[in-house]
């Protein structure tokens, strides 16, 4: 065998579009190129699904929107209309998530180092600014005397990750408790936050428990410590499991072209994703309680910045087919388009979910073929997939090739306008009075 197939598991939005490609095909035709469908509906059942969670467990919080995962415009009204906040690293990104309505308080600014332009703009608007450095606490104090007060975090560094060049080491988290003790009322102290790489609930909750200690010590101190915020890593799945437990299992190079190795994959079946995933860290016990007994009984707020997990099945990417050759055994297929709007690229890996043929023209005798996908680039490794995936006809020039659920950091991650090619826009997708509706993103 030398390839297998990797069916994305897709909502009933994204099935029914697919279902009519007329529809696909006109968008191409007036866009001309790639583009990206994004569905903020989506977005927002995914978004209520987390708030459900909290509400259930009797535990107050936010859901922060990890603006970086995808640079639509579109999610964030519905960021606001939920009462939600977004999380920002730069001041473009805080501009942006301002004018689409987002109030200063439901900002959350992280970021190692951040900019004093970003550091003036979240005091002046009153957003939580996670706190990552010593000397960054001491710029921020200059903005907090003259536009302040600063609403803060302490960002603390895991001892899980102790090379992380983000967070405040043991030795810096003791002055920096002195340091905000002395800056009252300039400076407000508001909890701790920390990040963990990986999608394991044990680690987080028992981290978690680790801060509601130290809000207990910082309010001994007189400080206002009221939130621990546990940053995102929620895991997702795009995969039956069963497809990729085989995958897992069998995969060799030889299901790759040109025998492409890659040191590691996105877990694309796992559990429990999403919101079930905040439910299980939250009812992880500790002193014969829960994690929710333990925030509801010393009124601690819950924030949480679930990026990629707000995103799934809220949108996927259409590729223009240019052309297709045989290459030995198996095609290769190729798209207008760079393998950099398919982000796994920029860590050395795959998106692993078959991309779907939809043809112009269906050929009901056509014999399957196994093509991997190339990018319209001069570059040898511009490959948006390197496995030979089956289709169920040849592609050819005039075909539509559909990435599924890729709203989630794979849009824009790692864009690139090489050989001034223009990036894919993003178009919104709608169903208003019974239509389906469509614009560009603004």
């Amino acid at each position: 065998m030398t390839t297998i197939s990797l069916p994305a598991t897709e909502k009933p939005w994204a099935q029914r579009v697919r279902s009519d490609p007329g529809l696909l095909f006109d968008i191409h035709h007036a866009i001309g190129g790639p583009y990206h469908i994004v569905q903020p509906d989506q977005f927002a059942e995914n978004l209520r699904s987390f708030q459900a969670v909290l509400a259930e467990r009797g535990v107050r919080g936010q859901v922060y929107f990890g603006k970086k995962a995808n640079k639509a415009g579109c999610w964030l009204p519905k960021v606001a209309a939920l009462d939600g906040a977004v999380d920002v690293a730069s001041a473009p990104e805080l501009v942006h998530a301002l004018a689409q309505g987002i109030r200063g308080r439901d900002i959350g600014v992280t970021g190692a180092a951040k900019s004093d332009e970003l550091l003036w703009l979240a005091v002046r608007h009153g957003c939580l600014i996670a706190v990552d450095a010593l000397d960054e606490l001491e710029r921020l104090a200059e903005h907090a005397r003259t536009d302040g007060p600063a609403r803060i975090l302490l960002r603390v560094l895991p001892a899980r990750a102790p090379d992380s060049r983000f967070g405040l080491s043991p030795a810096d988290l003791e002055p920096a408790l002195a340091r905000c003790a002395g800056l009252r009322p300039h400076v407000e102290m508001a909890g701790f936050s920390f990040h963990l790489d990986g999608y394991a609930v044990r680690p987080r909750a028992e981290l978690a428990w680790e801060l509601v200690e130290l809000v207990g010590k910082a309010r001994a101190a007189g400080l206002s410590a009221q939130a621990i915020s546990i940053g995102g890593g929620f895991a997702c799945s795009y995969l039956a499991p069963g497809d990729w437990a085989a995958f897992t299992a069998g995969h060799t190079e030889n299901w790759f072209h040109a025998g492409k190795r890659f040191g590691a994959f996105y877990p694309y079946a796992q559990e429990p994703v999403g919101a079930a995933m905040l439910d299980a860290v939250l009812t992880t016990e500790f002193d014969g309680a829960t994690l929710a007994h333990h925030l509801r009984d010393n009124d601690i707020r819950l924030l949480l910045e679930p990026g990629r997990a707000l995103l799934i099945d809220a949108g996927f990417t259409v590729f223009p087919v240019q052309g297709f050759k045989r290459n030995d055994a198996h095609g290769i297929t190729t798209v207008a388009g760079l393998s950099m709007s398919v982000s796994e690229q920029w860590k050395g890996s795959e998106f692993l979910p078959d991309p779907i043929l939809l043809p112009r023209h269906p050929l009901p005798d056509a014999q399957p073929v196994a093509s991997c996908v190339g990018g319209a680039s001069c570059m040898e490794y511009d490959m948006l997939t390197w496995r030979k995936v089956p289709f169920p006809q040849p592609p050819a020039a005039g075909d539509l090739l559909l990435y599924p659920n890729t709203a989630g950091y794979q849009m824009d991650k790692n864009e690139s306008e090489f050989h001034q090619m223009p990036l894919p826009p993003k178009i919104v997708l709608t169903d208003e009075d019974g239509r389906r509706r469509w614009r560009i993103d603004r």
